[in-house]
C-alpha cells in the first residue's frame, strides 16, 4: 500500500481504520452477548486495575445512574466485584474478576490477521508504530478529558 497523497486521503485512510477498529468492537461485544459499553469497560478495568465507580464512568463517558447499572450488569455476570477501599472503607472499587466466556475465541481471527500483518514491518518500523500507539492513546486519552471538562466543546 502506498503511503496517502494528501492529506484528505490520510484523514479518509485513518477514520476507515478506526471505523474498523469501533465495528469490531461492537461485533465483539455482541458475539459475547455483551453491549459495546460493557466490554469497552471490562477493557478499562483489565488494563488500568481497580477503580472507583466515578472513575470508570468518567472512562467510559458515563453518569452515575448508567455507571451504576453497567456496574450491576458487569457483577452480575460474574466479570468485576465492589470491593471497599483499602484506605477509605466508606468508598468502593470495581474490580476486574473475569473475563466473558468465548472472548479469546471471538478475537482471535482479528489478532491473527493483526499479527500476520505486524511480522511484514521490520523492528524499526514496529518501534514507529508502537510509538504512535501510546502516544496516540494518551492524545485521545487527554482529549476526552478535556471535552467532558469543557461539556463537549
Amino acid at each position: 500500500m502506498s503511503r496517502p497523497q494528501t492529506s484528505a486521503d490520510a484523514s479518509r485512510a485513518y477514520r476507515r481504520y478506526l471505523s474498523a477498529v469501533m465495528l469490531h468492537g461492537q461485533a465483539s461485544a455482541k458475539a459475547c452477548d455483551l453491549g459495546a459499553t460493557d466490554l469497552y469497560a471490562l477493557n478499562v478495568l483489565e488494563l488500568s486495575g481497580p477503580m472507583t465507580p466515578g472513575e470508570l464512568g468518567a472512562r467510559t463517558g458515563l453518569t452515575t445512574g448508567p455507571t451504576t447499572r453497567l456496574i450491576d450488569r458487569l457483577e452480575a455476570a460474574g466479570y468485576v466485584r465492589r470491593v471497599p477501599e483499602p484506605g477509605d472503607r466508606r468508598k468502593v472499587l470495581v474490580e476486574p474478576i473475569g473475563r466473558p466466556a468465548g472472548l479469546d475465541e471471538v478475537m482471535a481471527p482479528a489478532r491473527k490477521r493483526i499479527g500476520e500483518i505486524l511480522a511484514g514491518y521490520s523492528p524499526e518500523q514496529l518501534d514507529v508504530l508502537f510509538d504512535y500507539f501510546t502516544r496516540a492513546a494518551r492524545a485521545y486519552q487527554e482529549a476526552a478529558d478535556r471535552l467532558r471538562e469543557d461539556g463537549g466543546r
